[in-house]
């Protein structure tokens, strides 16, 4: 019998060290002969490639960018903003480096030589894009900040001129006509010069400084003459159809068949309560300057033998020159339309005088100042362009949209003579002629006797199809002298003389 509690004897030394040696020497053997083995297979160890690349990548990228500038003229100071695109190109060279380990050479060089390509190809492309990004925002900056400061400075110019006595020729502060086709001068139908700040009756009209409520006082009314009935399809016996073929509808119609101006219909320019005048003549209520007789209204320039002092709210000047000009702002203001003007102009073929027949916005400055909330020309006579009417819109755009092909900002048909296959502004200036102004949300389409002379889809900067045309604007008829290169000389027949027919507008 056993006892649990004895420890089991120790076993002697010597009886363990020749197995463990055994087992040492036969280990080392198999290695051995694994070692013999693998040489004897000729197979190589293991080792490490690197690879280098060089790729070389072209980028091109379109940015915009859009700047608003400010400038002043003379105290004026006008700000304009202006978009501008360009394109950017760059070149962008990139090293690329791989390492690879493998078995075979040839493969582990084939992977390197990817990875390294991959890489190189992906820095170098990223580089160029930057590169060209920055590129095309820089050009497009100095684009557009070129644009604004100049559209901004003929604006400025414009509102000095306006200030100092008339508009600047050659300032078409539009953005973008064609280059040297400069406005030879328009006309404010509000007047003062300070757009937004002239009273209308007893509260701000910001249309630029015209007081409806004082028109003419010596010139003789007839409130019940002269006027067509209006909310028919017939305005002066006339009725017109729409494109699709429904009527227009008679919204305002003057034949002049009174015996004087209906001043519920019109409004008198004055110097004296508006500070407007024009190359420095005062627009004055008499019978030289506006009168209505043989069924015309009758708009004339005079230079008198001796000067006058023309009173006005900027203070009184003296001029050798007196003018007309009738508005219907306060009586009369529309958006979209058709407006119908047929007039006999000034025989003149000499430069120094000017005549416009055009629409205002009620809102002046309602997208911004001047051009901004647009201007409509539809009919501009400047004498030292005999035989030609001369259109003109003013709004904000692109340059770069102008298209003849598409008729987008089609702005004004200068330099005349004009010859833009299928439009005809030519005009008879030994009798009456017919201006047709279309106004729809989107296009605005001038037409001479008949004739397109300008169709316009406009497309103004920074603001959505149909603005800035899409307010009430208010019309005005001028008579008045020109300014800049169609300034009058010597030569210029004075007193010269507007004769309306009449005017209808439909809506």
């Amino acid at each position: 019998m056993t006892d649990p509690t004895r420890r089991a004897a120790p076993r002697p030394a010597t009886a363990r060290t020749p197995r463990i040696v055994g087992v040492l020497c036969a280990v080392l053997l198999a290695g051995a002969g694994l070692l013999a083995s693998a040489g004897g297979a000729g197979a190589s160890p293991r080792h490490t490639v690197h690879r280098t690349v060089v790729r070389k990548v072209q980028a091109a990228v379109t940015r915009s960018a859009t700047v608003t500038a400010h400038a002043t003229v003379r105290g004026r100071t006008a700000a304009v903003t202006t978009t501008a695109k360009a394109v950017g190109r760059a070149t962008a060279k990139a090293t690329g480096s791989a390492t690879a380990t493998a078995a075979s050479t040839a493969t582990a060089r084939a992977r390197a030589l990817r990875q390294a390509a991959a890489r190189a190809e992906a820095r170098a492309r990223k580089a160029a894009n930057l590169r060209a990004s920055a590129r095309a925002i820089a050009i497009a900056t100095r684009t557009a900040r070129a644009q604004a400061t100049t559209q901004a400075e003929q604006a400025a110019e414009f509102l000095a001129a306006r200030d100092a006595g008339g508009s600047d020729q050659g300032t078409s502060a539009t953005g973008g006509t064609d280059p040297g086709s400069a406005d030879p001068g328009s006309t404010d139908p509000g007047g003062s010069g300070d757009q937004g700040t002239g009273s209308q009756g007893t509260g701000s009209q910001g249309t630029g400084g015209t007081d409806p409520g004082s028109g003419s006082g010596s010139g003789a009314s007839d409130p019940g003459s002269g006027g067509g009935a209006t909310g028919t399809s017939s305005c002066g016996g006339e009725s017109v159809l729409k494109a699709d073929g429904s009527a227009w509808t008679c919204t305002f119609d003057d034949e002049f068949d009174g015996a004087g101006l209906d001043t519920s219909k019109w409004l008198v320019q004055l110097t004296a309560n508006s500070g407007f005048n024009q190359a420095g003549a005062c627009y004055t209520d008499d019978p030289d300057t506006i009168s209505v007789s043989g069924g015309t209204l009758n708009l004339t320039v005079n230079k008198l033998a001796t000067p006058i002092s023309c009173p006005s709210p900027k203070g009184a000047f003296s001029t050798n020159y007196t003018a007309g000009e009738v508005t219907t702002l306060g009586t009369f203001s529309q958006t979209y339309g058709r407006y119908e003007v047929r007039a006999q102009l000034p025989a003149s073929t000499v430069a120094g005088l000017q005549e416009t027949f055009w629409l205002w916005p009620n809102t002046q400055t309602i997208y911004g100042p001047w051009p901004a909330s647009g201007e409509i020309d539809f009919a501009e006579f400047y004498s030292q362009y005999a035989g030609w009417v001369i259109p003109y819109l003013h709004y904000n755009y692109d340059s770069s949209t102008v298209s003849w092909a598409t008729n987008t900002n089609v702005v004004t048909a200068l330099p005349a003579p004009y010859n833009q296959p299928g439009m005809n502004c030519r005009i008879d200036q030994a009798g009456y002629n017919t201006y047709v102004f279309t106004w729809q949300p989107g296009q605005l389409t001038i037409a001479v006797n008949g004739q397109n002379c300008i169709v316009d889809n406009y497309r103004a900067t920074n603001l959505a199809s149909p603005a800035p045309f899409d307010k009430p604007f208010f019309l005005a008829l001028t008579q008045a002298l020109g300014v800049g290169s169609n300034a009058p000389t010597a030569a210029t027949p004075l007193p010269a003389t507007t004769h309306v027919d009449y005017v209808r507008v439909w809506s």
